[in-house]
């Protein structure tokens, strides 16, 4: 029996909206996810509109595939978003997409599933890659990776300042049993962690860091937006919701990077229509709002930010 996982989409109207839907329009879901986002933004394409969903996960795939069966209109491909510029040149839209939508991070039913590894307060495998089927495994990783590597892993891309201790532990628990689960992680760590947070799990900072990491997340994304800058047609926008602060951090400054355009040294006499500005930024950062935290508490930390193409 196939287990149903629960998923509630973060920001849904606000995303969707922000994409300024043109009825006849081709846009990009780049984490499909379990389709919360796409199967809005088909409600409100027309029938000449047009939507490629992209995900690492093979159920995801399968999950749109099901959807695409019932609505031509959606087309689904697997792979990362990294390669969002090669997938829309193959279906020559280069250029030519009116809106592009990333939900970073997990989805609930990554996370809900043991069997992912992705969860600390769920026992399984300790996997946490998104697509099985590809790459090593955190429990392959960390049970050959050297001490260095897993400290800076975990604070680079954790942020957890007990880094050092959390991987040092690591390597001698190894030493006589290899780490297959993530209840023996999570046991790991709480021991080589001398200080808890009180408003956060022990284990929060060094599962994402490994999770970053084995997924490539980061630099898959500044890939991706970088890539996102040629799918889109002038007019078009780009619409990213992240869930900490090295993926906001990317996007915000891609934005900046974009909206100032090329930099010279103080004092060239250039006119501001020779910066080569690329995008304009439309307004502020959204978070979710008080009722959608309640209903949904991972929405507390989500952050969307927009911007059109300009050239």
């Amino acid at each position: 029996m196939t287990t149903t996982f629960k998923h509630e989409t973060v920001l849904l109207n606000e995303a969707v909206d922000a994409l300024a839907i043109k009825s006849d329009g081709f846009y990009i879901d780049g984490t499909y996810g379990r389709g919360g986002h796409s199967q809005l933004l088909l409600k409100r394409l027309g029938q000449q509109g047009r939507l490629m969903g992209i995900d690492k996960d093979p159920l995801a795939i399968l999950h749109g595939s099901e959807i695409q069966k019932q609505d031509d209109r959606l087309t689904m491909s697997q792979g990362s978003f990294a390669n969002i510029r090669a997938l829309a040149e193959n279906g020559n839209y280069l250029g030519e997409v009116d809106g592009v939508l990333l939900d970073l991070g997990m989805s609930s039913p990554q996370i809900d599933d043991a069997e992912r590894g992705f969860s600390f307060l769920r026992d399984g495998p300790l996997d946490m890659r998104m697509d099985p089927t590809s790459g090593i495994s955190a429990a392959q990783w960390l049970n050959s990776a050297e001490e260095d590597e897993i400290t800076e892993v975990i604070k680079r891309f954790g942020e957890e300042k007990f880094g050092k201790r959390i991987a040092k532990a690591i390597i001698e628990y190894r030493k006589t049993n290899p780490l297959q689960t993530t209840h023996q992680l999570v046991e790991i760590i709480d021991q080589a962690v001398p200080v808890k947070d009180k408003f956060k799990h022990p284990s929060t900072r060094t599962f994402q860091g490994i999770r970053i990491f084995i997924n490539e997340e980061l630099s898959d994304l500044e890939r991706a937006l970088d890539g996102i800058l040629e799918v889109l047609r002038p007019g078009g926008r780009m619409v990213i919701i992240s869930f900490h602060s090295l993926e906001d951090r990317i996007v915000k400054r891609f934005i900046r990077k974009h909206v100032q355009g090329d930099q010279y040294p103080k004092g060239v006499p250039i006119l501001d229509s020779e910066l080569n500005r690329r995008l304009k930024s439309m307004g502020k950062a959204i978070k979710a709002s008080a009722e959608e935290i309640q209903a949904n508490p991972r929405s507390r930390s989500a952050v969307m930010r927009v911007a059109q193409k300009v050239a």
